[in-house]
């Protein structure tokens, strides 16, 4: 296909339109339910006082913000897809933004900043201390203040709106890859987004896996579950025409949240078994490096391993619980080790798409009783 082939194809498959609309005019579709910020975003946004005090700054200063994006559902209400932070922060401070349990944020309080610094300690409203609130014609300002919103017709093809999501979000943006996932998630399937996080809460999973706060923070426990569900007993060759193994994870994801054939009580069966063996029987050495020399696991976390470990014993779980007590895990996490394919595929500079063609099969082979 020539490439302005290409362009008339994919430009016709995102459909859009723009308006210019005051902070009022969105105060009230947010009010009035036609505006989805999806609350339970505000976990994976991480903007300090400051930052969200620099927003109300730019506004009072006249300084043009980005444009809002936005997806039209088929029931008319407008998804935010770039944005988020930006309209949350200008509704908390009003003292109008919900939380998930439909419960008022606790309103912003401003900080002093380079070009307004009496801007620190001010309110919305501030009844107890009227000198730190903002005057009625301050408040006219911010209502009257303009920001351009551009809107992903109903029209468009559903993928769009997850990819531009992902295209806004990237890049300068503090979120991580599973942090942008689980918005997506969010947005298309509610239920699978509680499902996934709740088995990442499975006390087995979170003994073998042993992460950082910070890891943590971002959902690398929720990346690692979703890897899980993903590979488990995915064909070895799909993977292979992954080219960002990233975006593949994404795929898959929206392929199963849109499976109502998808089986989620056997994948949280086979989940749960897995983390389940290795944490009876490794522990938290279980996804570390081990010494083959020493005889004993060093370092830290590898995906890696947990590549070739989990999802070979995922592969494997009800064979393996069939001949519990006679099959050793060690054993064969030693050979794993011992496996020179494995440790040049493992190597510095390989990538995922290049690595987990090889290891998964490897290690189902290796993990098969």
């Amino acid at each position: 296909m020539a490439l302005q082939d290409e362009i008339d194809l994919r430009s016709t498959e995102v459909k859009s339109d723009s308006y210019s609309m005051s902070i009022g005019e969105l105060t009230n579709l947010y009010q009035d339910k036609e505006i989805d910020i999806h609350p339970e975003f505000q976990r994976f946004y991480r903007w300090s006082p400051l930052q969200k005090t620099k927003l109300i700054e730019s506004i009072l200063l006249g300084i043009p913000l980005p444009p809002i994006f936005v997806s039209q559902r088929k029931d008319g209400v407008w998804d935010v897809v770039d944005g988020l932070q930006r309209l949350s922060t200008i509704f908390q401070f009003m003292g109008i933004l919900l939380n998930e349990e439909k419960k008022k944020v606790e309103p912003l309080t401003l900080e002093e900043t380079k070009y307004l610094p009496s801007l620190i300690n001010k309110k919305w409203d501030n009844p107890e201390d009227p000198e730190n609130a903002f005057t009625a014609a301050q408040k006219l300002f911010i209502k009257r203040s303009k920001l351009d919103v551009k809107i992903i017709l109903k029209e468009s093809d559903e993928k769009s709106k997850y990819e531009l999501f992902q295209r806004l979000n990237t890049g300068g943006s503090p979120l991580s890859d599973q942090e942008l996932r689980n918005c997506i998630l969010i947005m298309e399937n509610r239920k699978m987004f509680s499902w996934l996080s709740e088995l990442s809460k499975d006390e087995g999973f979170e003994q073998c896996i042993v992460l950082t706060d910070r890891a943590k923070e971002e959902q690398y426990d929720m990346d690692l579950a979703l890897r899980f569900i993903v590979f488990r007993t995915l064909d070895a060759e799909e993977v292979k025409r992954a080219k960002d193994i990233n975006e593949f994870v994404t795929d898959k994801m929206l392929e199963i949240a849109r499976n109502p054939d998808f089986n989620f009580d056997q994948e949280a069966k086979a989940f749960k078994a897995t983390f389940s063996i290795l944490n009876e029987t490794i522990g938290a050495d279980c996804f570390h490096r081990y010494d083959v020399q020493k005889q004993r696991f060093l370092g830290g976390f590898l995906l890696s391993a947990f590549e070739a470990v989990a999802l070979g014993i995922g592969y494997n779980y009800e064979a393996i619980l069939d001949v519990k007590k006679s099959f050793d895990i060690l054993e064969r996490i030693k050979k794993l080790w011992g496996n020179k394919d494995f440790i040049r595929r493992i190597g510095s500079g390989k990538t995922a798409s290049l690595r987990m063609p090889r290891i998964v099969p490897l290690g189902r082979d290796l993990f098969q009783p």
